[in-house]
């Protein structure tokens, strides 16, 4: 029979109280289960995209020699040689115009030559580029959903989006300094590289138009359709999620113990347990000691979350022995 020293100590057990930090940790639990359920369209979306981009490599250069030879190129090569640029122009090109010849019809029905067009693309676009590497940006403490929290509206950029758009746009290789290390290749540089042949001409793609069947123009237009696709599933991601986690942000921020979360978290489905809350409190005290942290000042990088907390289990480990 309990004696009412430990009814008494039962009575006052303590409730862990929610905090700001506590409360971003429930969050990202939150996060990564309503990710985890619709992240493998994007998965595909990319997996489709890569096994399109290596066909449309193959049928490109076909198009490309068929209306400028290799011959062609190879004596342009000699005669820059020989006479400079008055030899005439190459230019190594990822980026390509392809047209079909097409009869329309005016409002007043007469009939007038047309085109039927499609870009061609083997380099990054911006929207592109977040999308594809998303898991990686995020890996590195990034936010590739920056341009798609603010909606396509303009007026809600602040300091964090300028500031999340400048690292994203500094990892992916859009921006660079002259202070950087050279011998690490960025993505953007990555796939500049990947795909490139020499054309005749200038480096203004438009400039070259090639003639192809209407099947080569499907197919371009299920390649450009592909890539599409990638950044729509990152939209409809990012949409899909930012929905539920509206409502989980509303609901976190009116509870205050972790009970509250706990009870939530179990009727969703979501993993939480008091340990998350313990390791992020243990990381954070590990990190920020005075000893580890004059450790960190010394370091003349930036360390990521993922480093920061490979580095407190290492202090943890090493106490521990």
């Amino acid at each position: 029979m309990q004696n009412k020293t430990e009814r008494g100590n039962m009575t006052k057990e303590r409730k862990i109280t929610l905090n700001a930090e506590k409360r971003k940790v429930i969050a990202d639990q939150f996060q990564s289960f309503y990710e985890d359920k619709v992240k493998d369209k994007l998965i595909q979306a990319k997996e489709q995209y890569d096994l399109m981009r290596e066909k449309a490599k193959e049928n490109i250069e076909k198009v490309v020699r068929y209306h400028q030879p290799q011959e062609d190129i190879d004596t342009i090569r000699r005669m820059i040689s020989k006479y400079n640029r008055s030899g005439g122009e190459l230019y190594q090109d990822n980026c390509f115009w392809v047209e079909k010849p097409i009869m329309k019809v005016d409002d007043e029905g007469r009939e007038y030559e047309s085109k039927d067009e499609v870009h061609v693309r083997f380099n990054m676009g911006r929207n592109f580029a977040r999308a594809y590497y998303r898991d990686e940006l995020k890996a590195k403490g990034l936010n590739p959903d920056f341009q798609l929290s603010i909606n396509d509206d303009y007026s809600k950029r602040n300091p964090k989006y300028y500031n999340d758009e400048s690292a994203v746009n500094t990892y992916l290789g859009f921006s660079n300094s002259s202070n950087e290390d050279k011998s690490i290749t960025k993505p953007v540089a990555k796939w500049e590289s990947d795909f490139q042949l020499w054309t005749i001409g200038s480096s203004y793609c438009h400039s070259r138009q090639f003639k192809v069947d209407e099947n080569t123009l499907n197919f371009f237009k299920m390649y450009v359709a592909s890539a599409d696709e990638v950044i729509k599933e990152h939209q409809q991601m990012y949409s899909y999620v930012e929905g539920k986690m509206q409502k989980v942000r509303l609901g976190l921020k009116s509870y205050r113990t972790f009970d509250q979360a706990k009870a939530l978290a179990d009727k969703v489905g979501v993993v939480l347990n008091e340990t998350m809350l313990n390791e992020s409190s243990s990381l954070a005290l590990s990190i920020y000691s005075p000893e580890n942290l004059a450790s960190l000042l010394e370091d003349k990088e930036v360390m990521t979350r993922e480093q920061k907390i490979a580095f407190a289990r290492k202090q943890m480990q090493q106490s521990v022995n």
